[in-house]
């Protein structure tokens, strides 16, 4: 069902013009405060944005389905700033007590909000608000008063990853590496890290929906391995050094004589204090690559000296125990 403003079903009353009036497609963010009433002798007040949850603005993107799909055709209706009361058919309302019992939990923490209720629950318990529960018993028609404060177009605003399409996220990719590449340029390795960190989700998200190995599958990981690889570099200068181990590993896993890969985790395990799988990785890159031993005969210097030292103290450690 798709009613039409001010048939049988919802009736509007401009209560304040708005300023200006788009029309607004999928999409589109709105944001609007309201108050739901009912529509009995007394007008009872259900919920004021203005008091529950966050007591904030509610944010809607159109099309994305949202439960009360009645709310995007009401706010579709309306000019920017516009204050209007819509009058609204129970039938068009009954997921409302669910919608204001997510809204009111926002207040609570995480452990006290039931978010499932099979039948049995709902008919012995109901849903953890008495006036809520009223309302599903006995349904009724409700009034909306919406305060359409605005609108933001697809292309005005950065979309969240949630409302990306695949080929939105697939064109994502290779901005958000150069968005990364740019940031470990001046430095700034922690934002460095999340813009990577955000290309490679878009990379594991479009994977899953790939077979395992498949022509497209591997076209993805391809994109994948080298966001993985400077996420590790990151996160190595960061000194995180079991996620390089993890991240490098994983690109391992895909390409065994990864220098790059193997190069990090080597230095990852130094970090660590894990001087045999240092020395392991070294090794191999040794084999692979012969233009690295300068470089990997010093490291392995350092990891010697290191050793030395810790052997030191372990005896020193050892002597006190006797003494």
């Amino acid at each position: 069902m798709n009613p039409d403003i001010d048939n049988c079903l919802i009736k509007k009353k401009i209560l304040h013009p708005g300023s200006s009036f788009k029309p607004l497609k999928d999409g589109c963010k709105v944001h609007f405060h309201f108050q739901t009433r009912k529509t009995d002798a007394d007008n009872t007040l259900i919920d004021d944005s203005r008091q529950i949850g966050k007591k904030e603005p509610m944010v809607l993107v159109l099309g994305k389905k949202f439960k009360l799909e009645t709310w995007e055709l009401l706010v579709k209706k309306m000019a920017i700033n516009e204050v209007a009361k819509f009058t609204v058919d129970k039938s068009l309302v009954v997921e409302y007590p669910f919608i204001s019992k997510t809204m009111r939990d926002l207040d609570k923490d995480v452990s006290e909000r039931r978010t499932h209720f099979c039948a049995v629950t709902l008919q012995n318990e109901g849903i953890g608000y008495k006036d809520l529960n009223a309302l599903i018993a006995k349904p009724c028609d409700l009034e909306f008063i919406i305060e359409l404060l605005k609108v933001e177009f697809p292309e005005d605003y950065c979309k969240d990853s949630w409302q990306l399409s695949d080929d939105e996220k697939l064109t994502a990719i290779p901005v958000l590496k150069e968005k990364g590449n740019n940031l470990f340029k001046d430095k700034l390795y922690s934002e460095a890290a999340d813009a990577y960190s955000e290309a490679i989700c878009f990379c594991e998200q479009l994977m899953l929906k790939e077979k395992p190995h498949d022509v497209d599958w591997k076209n993805i990981n391809n994109l994948k391995l080298p966001l993985l690889l400077n996420y590790s570099q990151c996160k190595l200068a960061q000194g995180d050094f079991y996620a390089v181990i993890e991240h490098c590993t994983t690109v391992l896993e895909t390409e065994p004589d990864n220098v790059k890969a193997l190069y990090k985790r080597a230095k990852a395990h130094m970090g660590a204090w894990s001087p045999a799988a240092a020395i392991k990785d070294f090794q191999r890159l040794k084999e692979l690559d012969s233009s690295l031993n300068t470089a990997i005969n010093k490291s392995l210097k350092e990891l010697e000296a290191m050793q030395k030292e810790q052997d030191d103290k372990d005896r020193v450690k050892l002597k006190n125990m006797f003494t």
